[in-house]
C-alpha cells in the first residue's frame, strides 16, 4: 500500500499561484495511477487532474482548471506536484491527492481511488 501526505496549501489572493505537493511512502510510487481532487464546503469531491507516468507524461485536467493547473511527478523522490496559477475564488477547497493500483490512467471518479491523503486547504480571496 501507499501513504500520501499533501502540503503547500494556504491563503492567497485571486491571481496568485501555489504549488501543492504530495509525498508518497510505501510501495513503488511509479506503479500507481494518481490524481488530484478537491472538495469545497457543501459540494462533492471533484476531479482536478491526473497524470500517467510514462516516458512522456500524459495528463488530464478538469475543464475548470485546464490551462491554469499543471501536474508533475518525480517517481524517484515519490513526489507529485500540483502547480496552480491564476487562482480564482472558486478554486477554494480542500485538495487531495489520491492513488490506486488498478484504476485506469486518467480515471475521474473518486470512488476508483483507494488511497488518499489527509488534504490541504487552499483559500483564494478576492
Amino acid at each position: 500500500q501507499v501513504q500520501l501526505v499533501e502540503s503547500g496549501g494556504g491563503l492567497v489572493q485571486a491571481g496568485d499561484s501555489l504549488r501543492l505537493s504530495c509525498a508518497a511512502s510505501g510501495r513503488s510510487f511509479a506503479v500507481y495511477t494518481t490524481a488530484w481532487f478537491r472538495q469545497a464546503p457543501g459540494k462533492e469531491r471533484e476531479f482536478v487532474g491526473s497524470i500517467y507516468w510514462t516516458g512522456s507524461n500524459i495528463t488530464w485536467y478538469a475543464d475548470s482548471v485546464k490551462g491554469r493547473f499543471a501536474i508533475s511527478r518525480d517517481n524517484a523522490k515519490k513526489m507529485e506536484y500540483l502547480q496552480m496559477n491564476d487562482l480564482k475564488p472558486e478554486d477554494t477547497a480542500v485538495y487531495y491527492c489520491a492513488a490506486d493500483l488498478v484504476a485506469p490512467a486518467g480515471t475521474r471518479s473518486p470512488n476508483e481511488y483507494l488511497y488518499w491523503g489527509q488534504g490541504t486547504q487552499v483559500t483564494v480571496s478576492l
